[in-house]
């Protein structure tokens, strides 16, 4: 067989939705900066990790949990771990659903929920498997933009919701700015989204958030309503269990939990991840510890830039959203070359915007300096 005619014969069997959708951007390539750069470390502020890694008890309950070997599957219920998730929260354990990472529920609720034509509101600047999933399954999506000060734009949510979407995903905090919806503004979306539609509250990045006064607990705000939600989770964020893949939704009733259930691989998540999971679910102070310190290095990397005059979203994450005036993929480009790997953005309106997890106050440091730099060079 000609190996040239592969390609040709394969495109002809995709489905138009999923030719024509956006690639997922993970990052540059650590191995392929550190060649670039020469450098003998690469800091990598792509991808949302924690530089403080995760509890100590993470380690010893992964050797004991897998002591009898990888040859067994993993549970695929995932019992221990949803009841204690459950206990934590006090939710009955049938209305937890485990995913590999929060965005694995993510697609499960599009298979489950969407038909082609359906109509799903996001907002914008946004994550973009909050697009990608449902474009998968052939809906429209609507994104909703954010102020100028990228705040909370009522009217623009009121109008989006009266279209009537079937699936509503809302980020709070907010990926890729940081920033929070309060109390109120949470309310008015719960409001206004039809209760026909299932309104999904992303948390993913809640525990740094939840210090913040203003931060509202999606959970308390959803729970006892008569309507369809859920509540989605991560380890991998504040945890540290980003390499181990668990994620969790909190469901408004068991009716969803299992319509997920059946659109889902029956071992989603992994022997270890689960007990990795249980062990990072009780170390209280190891993540208040996690927490803390990344609110004080986010407050203080905001200042500097922010002093160097380049414009930087309030965030309550680990990220920060920063306008360089410039165009993203020259930036991150020149930053490679310092052997810094941030995340262009390349979401129409915010193409000058890089979005940088932060890492150590040492890593923290060289890349203010490199970015502080770069941005002012005439050539770019």
């Amino acid at each position: 067989m000609n190996p040239t005619l592969a390609p040709a014969a394969s495109a002809s069997l995709i489905r138009r939705e999923v030719a024509g959708l956006p690639s997922y951007d993970p990052g540059a390539d650590t191995d392929e900066v550190a060649a670039l750069s020469g450098a003998g470390r690469v800091i990598k502020l792509s991808n949302s990790e924690i530089p403080y890694g995760p509890s100590p008890a993470v380690a010893e309950a992964v050797r004991l949990g897998t002591a009898a070997g990888f040859a067994r599957y993993p549970d695929p219920t995932g019992k221990r771990l949803t009841e204690a998730i459950g206990n934590h929260l006090d939710v009955p354990a049938d209305r937890i659903v485990l995913g590999n990472g929060s965005e694995n529920i993510l697609e499960l609720l599009c298979r489950a929920v969407l038909d082609p034509g359906d109509l799903v509101v996001t907002q914008a600047p946004g994550f973009s498997l909050h697009e990608i999933f449902p474009r998968v399954m052939g809906a429209r999506v609507e994104k909703v933009p954010v102020t100028a000060e990228f705040g909370f734009d009522a009217d623009a949510w009121r109008r989006a919701l009266a279209a009537g979407p079937k699936l509503v995903f809302l980020a709070n905090p907010c990926n890729p700015t940081g920033a929070i919806l309060n109390s109120a503004e949470l309310a008015r979306v719960v409001d206004g989204t039809p209760e026909s539609a299932l309104l999904v509250l992303d948390e993913a990045y809640g525990e740094f958030a939840r210090p913040d006064q203003s931060y509202p607990d999606g959970l308390e705000a959803l729970r006892g309503l008569d309507r369809p939600w859920i509540v989605l989770r991560t380890f991998s964020k504040a945890y540290g269990l980003a390499g181990l893949r668990v994620g969790y939704g909190i469901a408004s009733d068991n009716a969803l939990v299992r319509a997920l259930d059946r659109v889902r691989t029956p071992y989603n998540v992994n022997r270890p991840a689960q007990d990795a999971a249980m062990a990072a679910l009780g170390d209280h102070a190891h993540l208040a510890d996690t927490v803390s310190r990344t609110r004080l290095e986010i407050a203080r990397v905001a200042g500097r830039l922010r002093a160097a005059g380049l414009r930087v979203v309030p965030s309550s994450t680990n990220f920060l959203f920063i306008d360089t005036g410039r165009p993203s993929d020259r930036i991150a480009r020149e930053l490679h070359r310092a052997g810094i790997i941030v995340k262009a953005w390349r979401e129409p309106g915010y193409e000058t915007y890089i979005r940088a997890s932060l890492s150590t106050p040492e890593d923290n440091d060289v890349f203010v300096r490199c970015l502080t730099e770069t941005c002012a060079k005439d050539e770019l």
